[in-house]
């Protein structure tokens, strides 16, 4: 696998800084992470994804996700769930679809608590993994990395486009090589509710909590 990419916009406006990985889940952070290592920049795993409903999926992603940290020596800050506070922000967007308004709510969320943590510990610069799916809409999630930026004098959200060069395909490659935690729907509790619905509509099986792996079965979705 090709590793040496042009990360364009960090070199130029960040390379003294030390960089904060907001990550969602290990398939799409892998080649990300991957990336920045053979950059040589230093960086460090935030993991703070309240959304992912039920308990049993959060451990699991998250459990996948420190796993390949660990494997490499990189740093994992195992943040809050936090749960209770993400429902009461979405009340009253239960019905909402993907990419709407709700999803702009957890993107908020999420940036905003990665953002006061690298104010709080020094970093200077944050991104995400968030934006690597095909799945996500990239804009909103870089206008929520900028937003949450904008609260702390001096904080940067680098607005890298990680699908660029291939990466969305390398992202399965690697989720296939580690045989990494497949997961079947976005993460939320509305997203497992429709997955649900759309599967039974066309005849498939539900959704079953720790079954499938990259590598051992089809690809299924990324990205919470």
């Amino acid at each position: 696998m090709r590793l040496d990419f042009n990360l364009e916009g960090f070199e130029q406006e960040f390379a003294t800084k030390k960089l904060l990985l907001h990550s969602c889940c290990a398939p799409c952070s892998g080649d990300i992470m991957e990336r920045l290592m053979a950059a040589g920049i230093e960086y460090t795993i935030f993991f703070y994804n309240p959304n992912i409903h039920p308990l049993k999926e959060y451990e699991l992603r998250k459990d996948e996700n420190k796993r390949f940290a660990e494997q490499h020596g990189i740093a994992f800050i195992d943040a809050d769930y936090d749960r209770d506070e993400w429902f009461k922000r979405a009340r009253g967007m239960e019905w909402e679809p993907e990419r709407g308004i709700r999803c702009t709510m957890c993107f908020d969320m999420r940036f905003e608590r990665t953002a006061l943590y690298a104010h709080e510990h020094g970093f200077t610069v944050f991104t995400s993994s968030l934006g690597i799916s095909r799945w996500k809409n990239m804009a909103q999630i870089n206008d929520c990395g900028l937003r949450a930026a904008q609260k702390y004098p001096g904080m940067h959200y680098w607005t890298f486009n990680w699908r660029k060069e291939g990466g969305s395909a390398r992202m399965i490659e690697v989720s296939k090589r580690e045989q990494f935690y497949q997961q079947e729907y976005c993460g939320c509790v509305y997203s497992l509710r429709d997955t649900n619905k759309w599967r039974l509509k066309n005849g498939r099986p539900t959704v079953a909590l720790g079954v499938k792996y990259y590598g051992r079965d089809d690809q299924g979705t990324s990205c919470t």
